[in-house]
């Protein structure tokens, strides 16, 4: 007797042929990150040239606004030096929209878009993504787990020794016909 460890070739392979798996899932789930967090510096990117643009954009409807309210100001200035006249409007007037606000309006008159901030939408792309990983990898821990494996392997034999019992019934069947067949021409009365 030899006190060797004696190691089955099958399980050797099929050792190695695990190993080089999950070496080509590391690869793939690194290049998949990479690819994750190139897409989110894209979006942060973009994200933030929208924001300078909106920034700009603000300063301009400021601007707007600053001058408008030293017009209307100057206006009044002015208004205040005219003695006051009284106007009368005999028309009447229905109010139709009491209580609701208007929405605001962008430079252009647009209604603007909500925007969501870049940092939420880079943590939700990367927890997906590790979701998804986590999760592969439990499906994967629990099918190789033994008691899968041995549940497979009864639900195997079950079903092959199911399938044996099935085609023996369906032979026996096909030779009773078949000899009712060759009887029924035998016995022509």
């Amino acid at each position: 007797m030899t006190s060797a460890l004696a190691v089955p070739s099958l399980v050797v392979v099929l050792t190695l042929l695990v190993l080089a798996a999950l070496t080509a899932a590391v690869v793939l789930l690194a290049g998949a990150l990479r690819r994750t967090r190139e897409d989110a510096e894209a979006v942060l990117a973009r994200a933030a040239a929208d924001a300078a643009a909106d920034a700009e954009a603000l300063r301009e409807q400021l601007d707007e606004l600053d001058q408008q309210l030293r017009e209307q100001a100057a206006r009044m200035e002015e208004a205040a030096r005219v003695p006051a006249v009284t106007v009368v409007d005999d028309r009447e007037y229905v109010i139709t929209q009491l209580g609701e606000r208007k929405p605001a309006r962008g430079p252009l008159g647009v209604l603007p878009l909500p925007t969501v901030p870049g940092q939420p939408v880079v943590d939700a792309m990367l927890r997906e993504s590790l979701i998804r990983t986590a999760s592969l990898a439990a499906g994967v821990r629990r099918a190789l787990a033994p008691e899968v494996r041995n549940r497979v392997r009864f639900e195997m034999r079950r079903e092959v020794k199911r399938s044996r019992k099935q085609r023996r019934l369906r032979l026996r069947v096909a030779r009773r016909e078949l000899h009712a067949r060759q009887r029924a021409e035998i016995d022509p009365a």
